[in-house]
């Protein structure tokens, strides 16, 4: 999920809305995208017409529209306890890196960002290999009958730690990710040719789109990788659709290069990289809807549908510091046993 700059007139509760909220409807939006990207890089698509609009033809007319959301449930439900241990996670890391000063370098903010990123990925990964069985298998003739029973049956059939298979090539494509990261950043004042302080709304979203671009392509083999190890099991109708069989990652690396090439690590990349624009555009339009409401109803503009301030509103309150002036006036005592004014 992408981040934005902390704003403390929401609470940290409507900040978490706000971007599942957002995260979600970007997701569902951009599912099939996703689909035809995770399906590529399984080898699902392997024998059919292989562009986006025949993979997408072919689900449709073999399993009926609802498949082109395969998965898309497990993904927008999995974006709430990622997005609290991404957010948890990183104040940690930023208050390690700070200097005693409390300033933190850019560096060691994209440092901090990567490695919470990291830690939510490791810590969620079961769900994302549930979301990839659940896109992989057909829905007319199931092998999971929901997420509960995908759970289940794969503890059951494989183990617990088939739950973490190719949790090593998500560790492994954070390295590229991080670099991918810093690149972008510092070349962001050349290829705007000014500070970054002074970019516009449209420069800092074409940044966020560039910045997914450019570290994706560079992770997208770890992440070809990763989805075959988690599709793959004997216990699923041609081991889950692999195109090809292997004992381990790096097996798998040369299987794939063996058999399809180089740039076969890169497949699925084009539906990828169409995804980011439409994936990231509802993203901060959704955010951004939902936190006006949200300000709206903290009490500091006067409409939900614009950024017009409250008149005589001090915006530097918090929330709670908000409701116990305004209950300060209307009663004249503070109803809270330790105010915060």
């Amino acid at each position: 999920m992408a981040t934005w700059r902390r704003d403390g007139r929401l609470t940290g509760s409507q900040r978490l809305l706000c971007a599942g909220l957002a995260g979600a409807l970007s997701l569902s939006l951009t599912a099939p995208l996703e689909l035809a990207t995770v399906l590529a890089q399984v080898g699902v698509v392997r024998g059919r017409g292989r562009g986006l609009w025949a993979v997408g033809l072919g689900v449709w007319r073999a399993e009926g529209p609802r498949a082109l959301w395969k998965g898309n449930t497990m993904a927008c439900l999995r974006l709430f306890p990622y997005s609290a241990v991404q957010l948890t996670a990183y104040r940690k890391f930023v208050i390690l890196f700070m200097d005693d000063l409390g300033h933190i370098s850019q560096w060691s903010a994209i440092m901090a960002g990567s490695l919470a990123g990291m830690v939510s990925t490791i810590v969620t990964y079961p769900t994302d290999l549930i979301k990839t069985r659940l896109i992989v298998q057909n829905m007319l003739e199931p092998s999971y009958r929901g997420i509960l029973h995908a759970f289940s049956t794969v503890y059951q059939q494989e183990g617990f730690l088939a739950l973490y298979r190719g949790i090593s090539l998500t560790i492994l494509g954070a390295l590229p990710f991080s670099a991918g990261s810093l690149l972008v950043y510092m070349n962001l004042e050349k290829i705007w040719n000014g500070p970054r302080d002074r970019f516009s709304l449209l420069q800092n979203f074409t940044n966020v789109c560039l910045a997914a671009a450019v570290t994706q392509t560079l992770s997208f083999p770890f992440d070809t990788m990763k989805r075959k190890m988690q599709a793959q099991s004997p216990f699923l109708p041609h081991c889950g659709g692999v195109d090809v069989h292997f004992s381990g990652a790096m097996d798998c690396f040369r299987q794939i290069v063996k058999s399809q090439g180089v740039l076969g690590l890169w497949n699925g990349l084009a539906a990828n990289l169409l995804k980011i624009v439409p994936y990231f555009g509802v993203m901060f339009g959704t955010f951004e809807f939902c936190k006006r409401i949200c300000l709206y109803q903290n009490g500091y503009t006067v409409s939900p549908l614009s950024y017009k301030l409250t008149p005589g509103v001090d915006q530097s309150l918090k929330p709670q510091e908000l409701r116990e002036l305004k209950k300060f006036f209307k009663t004249g005592k503070l109803n809270s046993r330790k105010p915060t004014l």
